[in-house]
């Protein structure tokens, strides 16, 4: 389950992770943009990343959530990426299919951040109270195109050398 941990602490945990994750994917597409592998960075997003998911499914829980489904293919998605990196090297074809997924896994984990933004932050939750209301819509659909645009154009600049 928790570890031993409270509540509050492993939800504290899942949180930083969830954070960190993000911003060093953020680092890690725009690294892609500009051509750079930033090894360091893509661990720590591949390491949080993961862990992301994997705490996210040791919460209490009754029932499967949409959180458990977005984790599951998350963890699939960055299955495939650190096959790309870690097996193939970024070699041929894996070069895209890594910075797909990365930025897919990148995206994952924005969208949940997105919504348990309205479901925690008061002002998001009173303008959106089901998630079904256009802020929550118009938030997830301008992050969607976001990741569409920055995941292009990084598939389209990122030419690393391959490592052995």
């Amino acid at each position: 389950m928790m570890l031993g941990m409270s509540l509050f602490t492993f939800t504290l945990v899942h949180v930083v992770l969830s954070l960190i994750g993000i911003a060093a994917g953020a680092v890690v597409v725009f690294g892609f943009i500009s051509g750079k592998r930033l090894d360091g960075w893509n661990t720590l997003f591949l390491v949080t990343t993961v862990l992301t998911s994997v705490t996210g499914f040791m919460f209490p829980f009754e029932q499967v959530l949409p959180s458990h489904i977005v984790g599951a293919i998350s963890l699939a998605v960055l299955a495939v990426a650190l096959v790309a990196l870690y097996r193939f090297h970024l070699a041929g074809p894996w070069r895209s299919v890594y910075v797909v997924a990365a930025s897919v896994a990148l995206y994952f984990n924005s969208f949940v951040g997105i919504v348990q933004a309205f479901q925690k932050i008061p002002v998001l939750k009173a303008m959106a109270p089901t998630q079904s209301e256009p802020p929550f819509l118009v938030a997830q659909l301008a992050l969607l195109g976001v990741f569409i645009l920055l995941g292009t154009r990084a598939t389209r600049n990122f030419r690393p050398a391959a490592t052995t």
